[in-house]
């Protein structure tokens, strides 16, 4: 369940959050009551803070027994086996003792004190062992990084990079753009997480791959992410102000026209795709106003429309399905082109 290359900038730049407020409601106020039957799902989660421990790393000697007793993690996340001896433990005390990534470290705890981490956890996992039963909940570490990664996750192993999701009030920020860095919140956690985890079950076809297909990968992977997290709004889980979630929603029409009358959707020119689903602050091709991503945005409206056109479908098919053409097809997919102007 390693992290997509292809959908890695997707979990970056998501802002699809519930984060510290999984329970609050969205503006869909009838997917905010817990299903009955996910509540009954046991999905225990081992939730261990290394942060404390790590801070207390003295000495190089300190670091490797801080690296024994963390042998997992030191071997996936911190990838110890690719160091000569010596130099990751050195690294790891002299990191320990910065007065600046002590610091960030500060910020990162207070940031997520308190019960509701694990509460937030452990409701998307009783959501994807709902859907998934054989999903197999593995232990999640929390960790500061050095904003050096911000999310690992795997079959084994999630590693959830704490000082990356303080906010705007953080000592130090991640090196992305602007826009980006916005989107860095503790609302990012869960929803990133609940993304990462699509890419388990996320399935496309190996090669020759069109925007189109693009568009609905990603499509599904919001769609994923939506289900985990019934309780998200829109804007939030695609990562959109209130400002563009209005205009993508109002100008929906216009911009499936322009991928229709641009002869856009079976491109398969790595560089034309990207522009389109990559992260980008807006996309003036369609319009200085459209923001980035509004390939991946579109792609999730088709899903949706597929998935109310076709109720059999359940989420797991959905997932194993490869064709987009049939799920452009059976969608029914036909928005119309509003007249005026958002708020007008």
């Amino acid at each position: 369940m390693h992290i997509s290359a292809r959908l890695r900038t997707l979990l970056l730049v998501a802002s699809a959050a519930v984060g510290l407020s999984l329970g609050a409601c969205s503006n869909n106020d009838d997917r905010c009551e817990l299903n009955p039957e996910v509540a009954k799902v046991e999905a225990p989660v081992a939730l261990e803070r290394l942060e404390a421990p790590f801070f207390k790393l003295k000495t190089p000697a300190d670091a490797e027994q801080f690296l024994q007793n963390n042998g997992l993690f030191a071997r996936q996340f911190l990838q110890a086996g690719q160091y000569p001896p010596g130099v990751l433990s050195t690294t790891l005390a002299r990191l320990a003792s910065n007065a600046g990534l002590q610091k960030l470290g500060v910020q990162a705890d207070s940031t997520f004190q308190g019960p509701q981490l694990q509460q937030n956890l452990t409701q998307l996992f009783q959501h994807v062992r709902y859907y998934y039963p054989g999903f197999r909940v593995p232990p999640v570490k929390t960790f500061v990084s050095g904003l050096s990664q911000d999310l690992f996750v795997n079959d084994s192993l999630i590693v959830i990079s704490t000082d990356y999701f303080v906010g705007p009030t953080a000592a130090y920020r991640p090196n992305v753009p602007g826009y980006i860095q916005r989107r860095y919140t503790p609302e990012h956690l869960v929803p990133g997480l609940a993304l990462a985890i699509s890419t388990k079950y996320n399935q496309k076809p190996a090669a020759g791959q069109t925007m189109l297909g693009e568009m609905l990968h990603f499509g599904k992977a919001l769609y994923f992410a939506e289900q985990m997290l019934p309780c998200t709004p829109d804007s939030l889980l695609i990562g959109y102000s209130a400002a563009e979630m209005a205009g993508v929603g109002f100008n929906e029409g216009k911009i499936w026209a322009h991928f229709i009358e641009k002869s856009l959707l079976y491109n398969t020119a790595p560089f034309t795709i990207q522009k389109y689903i990559g992260e980008r602050p807006n996309i003036p091709e369609i319009d200085k106003t459209a923001p980035g991503r509004v390939g991946a945005w579109l792609g999730w409206q088709i899903v949706r429309k597929y998935m109310a056109e076709n109720p059999k479908v359940t989420l797991p098919q959905l997932m194993v399905e490869k064709d987009a053409q049939r799920i452009l097809n059976k969608s029914r997919y036909r928005p119309k082109v509003k007249s005026g102007r958002v708020n007008s």
